[in-house]
């Protein structure tokens, strides 16, 4: 009880912030310093990704929740893509904007496919909600191991 909890509890803290730094990398694609384009957003993008699926994966031990972040992230950076009923179009561009745009989802979801792959390719975790007490080592066996007396 205690385990699932612990669990679904993780599963949404690592989903919020996946949401809200989602929003927050593509409000800040066409961030401009002195007229020139920062590309923070691709940097945070890679990052976030990165980090939030292992996050997931440790906080929890669970491969489904970690890639949730992932998931997560791809939903509010398609849905910035699409056009809102007033006509504005969040996630678009031309030109060095457009650059900037397409190296965001290009290096986003590689962060994410490659974040996801690890987490579904490494071993079952323990976490240390699960962990319990520690476990004593398993005593070495006596013998060469072949099974016969010589």
């Amino acid at each position: 009880m205690v385990r699932g909890l612990a669990v679904a509890g993780s599963a949404v803290a690592v989903v919020v912030v996946a949401a809200w730094l989602a929003v927050v990398e593509v409000f800040w694609l066409p961030l401009r310093v002195a007229g020139v384009l920062v590309p923070i957003s691709v940097v945070a993008a890679v990052v976030g990704n990165l980090l939030l699926v292992r996050l997931a994966l440790r906080l929890t031990g669970s491969r489904l929740v970690a890639a949730l972040p992932a998931l997560t992230w791809g939903g509010v950076v398609l849905a910035a893509m699409g056009r809102r009923p007033e006509g504005d179009l969040i996630l678009s561009g031309s030109g060095a904007l457009g650059v900037v745009g397409l190296a965001f989802l290009l290096l986003g979801v590689t962060a994410a496919a490659v974040a996801v792959g690890g987490a579904l390719g490494s071993p079952p975790r323990r976490t240390a909600v699960s962990a319990g007490p520690p476990r004593k080592p398993a005593p070495h066996p006596a013998g060469s191991g072949s099974g016969g007396a010589r």
